[in-house]
């Protein structure tokens, strides 16, 4: 969250800022609370200090004055009881509001409604012109025996699917390259819950306003499966103050992620797009507040996705994302779409964020500088690879008039040395 005291020293800015991300959000409001509250806390710790003085007073005092001085302490006491319980209902309803105020994006971001005004910064490879009919991830993986949607319906409900065979070996390599690739550029690794708190959601920002996106285990245990694994890295070192000198913290890990997908009703039905499960190693920085350092850990990211998927051979292109299609929770962020050639199109495949203190305010999350002094941390976050998109990407892009599909060198340690997978097919 922002800090209050951004908020009211530059309350056009934050305002200026969610016009811009196209979220409502009552700013006067809040400064209204914020005062309300300040007074309150003002009279509460002028009754508290009577409190404290209060037994020297009754003690000092001639013998018939006690009984009525102590009566008078017991009203404050009730007056101090009632006042605190106020201050505390007044701070729960701004920290609410506050809870849903925007992060104030960068100026390099884009004005724009949503996703069709993101703006492309950079494109790589060209898209391949087939000199055959070719088929799309769904024809291929059921022409190989690889992919069975029906199934995966049956047991599961619609947006869910089985992987078989080379199929499934294929998301693992995927996975495994990926991971690899970031520990040994000094990554370091982790397994994680996917099951999180609720507060936890909240602390990264995915609650309030996400609730919908996530499945829930409210009645028995107040948990959420995660969403990508940014959820419970992040939240690593809540609570904590770390030393500046052991920071950056940077971490990867792999884990399943769940999304209801909710709003998505009737759009990409068809195949692996847009699915309730899948694998995803995520590559997650925390370091000290300087946004410089923010700035230069954002690029980095990105690169790495880029090192990726220039390793798999897939041409894609990188948009800044406008206003209106970005969270609450990012100054800015970048999205790598791959191509795809049954959609025509480039698709999302990587989302590269970063949050200045936007998430650690909230998880509570600090370091200690060399002087002593205590501030909040810059998070960062983005996709290594997400595995059924690049499956999509794999298949589309490296299938054969055969019905084989190509493999790229970088995957082939992980797949028994092959240069293909799959047999000829009519």
């Amino acid at each position: 969250m922002l800090d209050i005291k951004f908020i009211r020293a530059h309350p056009d800015v934050v305002r200026a800022g969610a016009a811009k991300k196209r979220i409502a959000c009552d700013i006067d409001k809040i400064l209204a609370l914020d005062r309300e509250w300040r007074e309150m806390t003002v009279e509460v710790d002028s009754l508290r200090q009577e409190q404290k003085n209060a037994s020297k007073l009754i003690g000092a005092a001639a013998p018939a004055d006690r009984p009525r001085l102590a009566e008078e302490q017991k009203q404050k006491k009730e007056l101090l009881k009632q006042r605190e319980a106020a201050v505390e209902v007044h701070y729960k309803a701004l920290h609410e509001l506050l809870l849903r105020v925007p992060n104030v994006p960068a100026e390099e971001v884009p004005e724009g409604k949503d996703d069709s005004e993101n703006v492309e910064i950079k494109r790589f490879g060209t898209p391949r012109t087939f000199d055959f009919e070719a088929r799309d991830h769904i024809a291929i993986g059921e022409a190989q025996g690889w992919l069975d949607v029906l199934a995966g319906a049956r047991i599961a409900g619609s947006r869910n699917y089985f992987l078989k065979g080379d199929l499934s070996l294929l998301e693992g390599a995927v996975m495994r390259y990926a991971l690899d690739l970031m520990v040994k550029k000094g990554f370091m690794p982790l397994s994680v819950p996917t099951l999180v708190r609720s507060e936890i959601m909240v602390g990264t920002g995915y609650f309030p306003g996400g609730e919908d996106q996530a499945y829930r285990c409210d009645e028995r245990d107040d948990l959420c499966l995660v969403g990508t694994s940014e959820v419970p890295v992040t939240a690593l070192h809540q609570d904590e103050i770390m030393n500046a000198a052991d920071l950056p913290k940077r971490y990867v890990a792999q884990s399943s992620c769940y999304r209801r997908e909710a709003g998505t009703y009737g759009k990409d039905t068809r195949g692996l797009y847009r699915v309730h499960q899948f694998q995803k190693v995520e590559q997650v920085i925390v370091d000290v507040a300087d946004a410089e350092r923010s700035l230069a850990h954002h690029h980095a990211i990105v690169a790495n996705a880029e090192e990726v998927l220039q390793a798999l051979e897939l041409p894609y292109r990188i948009v800044n994302v406008c206003g209106g299609d970005l969270g609450q929770p990012q100054i800015q962020k970048f999205d790598i779409e791959t191509w795809m050639p049954s959609r025509g199109n480039y698709g999302e495949t990587h989302s590269a964020s970063r949050f200045h203190d936007f998430q650690a305010r909230r998880l509570n999350m600090r370091y200690r500088t060399a002087e002593g002094t205590v501030h909040v941390c810059h998070t960062l976050n983005n996709t290594v690879a997400a595995s059924v998109r690049m499956l999509i990407a794999l298949l589309e892009n490296h299938q054969r008039r055969d019905g084989t599909v190509y493999l790229p060198p970088a995957l082939r340690p992980y797949m028994g040395g092959r240069e293909a997978i799959g047999r000829p097919i009519a």
